[in-house]
């Protein structure tokens, strides 16, 4: 298969089928199909691929190539579970705590207001599952519990490629 990102610009969406909603009236609903692939041409330390999202969810690939989030910090309205699927990551909690060690096909849920950092630790790069919740009835914001350094400038973003069949 080809290159399967490209720069992020729009979240779009494949129209598969319209289904009924829980009540029996109508429900317009996009499925989204798409495809994953490493960016080969990132020359920045992380790269984030959004894959979908919807109202009450987003799902991405954080691609660490050196480091990791640069801060201790926690989302107030987004509970955030992360998998590894390339790679090595060490995530860390208030004072520095371990929370643990992942590798391929390991990983935690942390539940909104957990405060948090993580690194790659591994001698390739980290890819990272991230799929993220929303609690619509809560002002999503983040809080950093230490200043943000300026790795986070250097994120590029794309966007999967969405498969039209």
């Amino acid at each position: 298969m080809t290159s399967n990102t490209s720069p992020a610009n729009t979240d779009e969406g494949v129209r598969i089928e319209e289904q009924a909603g829980a009540d029996g009236t109508a429900a317009t609903m996009t499925i989204r199909a798409f495809d994953y692939e490493k960016p080969a041409d990132a020359q920045t330390s992380k790269s984030i691929v959004l894959l979908g999202r919807s109202d009450i969810m987003r799902a991405a690939v954080q691609v660490v190539r050196e480091g990791g989030e640069n801060n201790l910090h926690a989302h107030a309205g987004m509970d955030i579970f992360y998998m590894v699927l390339a790679g090595k990551v060490r995530f860390y909690g208030m004072g520095d705590a371990v929370l643990g060690e992942f590798g391929p096909q390991e990983g935690l849920l942390i539940p909104r207001n957990g405060a948090y950092w993580f690194e790659s630790i591994g001698d390739t790069d980290l890819e990272l599952l991230q799929v993220a919740a929303f609690d619509r009835g809560v002002e999503n914001k983040r809080i950093d519990h230490q200043p943000r350094g300026r790795e986070i400038e250097r994120v590029k973003q794309f966007s999967a490629i969405v498969k039209s069949g």
